[in-house]
């Protein structure tokens, strides 16, 4: 369950899920390869959240439709169909708590965010539940990052059962994913519990953080 730490004070939490062809032979027992495929290898992955309304955000690879339940019928409705992300946003989503430990490209690009400059400085909007966070930075426009810092070297967020699945959503909604430097669905994954940095959202907000991220000052 992403967020589970907000249960208990009733914020937003979700689930997610991935869905790939096995690649090992139909009734035999499944194997570890079955799951350690790059993201771009799913056919179908999503989210359900659940708060004020109970969603269900859904991608097959052609496109994203979301569908509210209807808790008098117990009926998922299509509600909110071709979800896109707004090529740019004024939301950036992080824990800037952690802020000291992060690298140098990421604390330049929340510098950025909070520049009074154009259309900036943004708005700083962190719910702690990546389905959540997400969610709202599809429907108004932003970033979330998780990136890696000194106290996690690889970011804490797993990359077959939470990044792959929200990266593909990312994608076919118009949004990037990636791990600061690499696509995150061009991963190749070495364990069924990889952790990874993530950065996904508004396509131009994630190129412009990459960019502070391959040039710190």
């Amino acid at each position: 369950l992403d967020g589970s730490s907000n249960i208990d004070v009733n914020v937003s939490v979700g689930t997610i899920f991935s869905i790939y062809r096995r690649v090992t032979p139909v009734g035999t027992p499944v194997t570890l390869e079955d799951f350690l495929q790059k993201g771009n290898k799913q056919v179908a992955a999503g989210y359900i959240i659940y708060g004020t309304s109970t969603m269900l955000v859904y991608t097959t690879g052609a496109g994203v439709n979301g569908f509210t339940l209807n808790p008098a019928m117990g009926t998922f409705y299509l509600s909110h169909p071709h979800m896109r992300f707004p090529e740019d946003g004024k939301i950036y989503s992080v824990n800037e708590g952690n802020y000291i430990h992060f690298p140098q490209g990421v604390k330049d690009y929340i510098k950025y965010c909070q520049m009074e400059e154009g259309d900036r400085p943004y708005t700083s909007r962190y719910i702690g539940s990546l389905v959540s966070d997400f969610h709202r930075n599809m429907i108004k426009g932003g970033i979330y990052m998780y990136p890696k810092s000194s106290q996690n070297s690889n970011g804490k967020l797993r990359l077959l059962y939470e990044c792959n699945p929200m990266a593909l959503l990312a994608e076919q909604a118009n949004g990037r994913a990636s791990d600061g430097f690499t696509r995150i669905l061009d991963i190749e994954p070495t364990e069924l519990h990889q952790r990874v940095p993530f950065i996904c959202g508004s396509s131009n907000m994630v190129l412009k953080a990459e960019e502070f991220m391959r040039n710190p000052a």
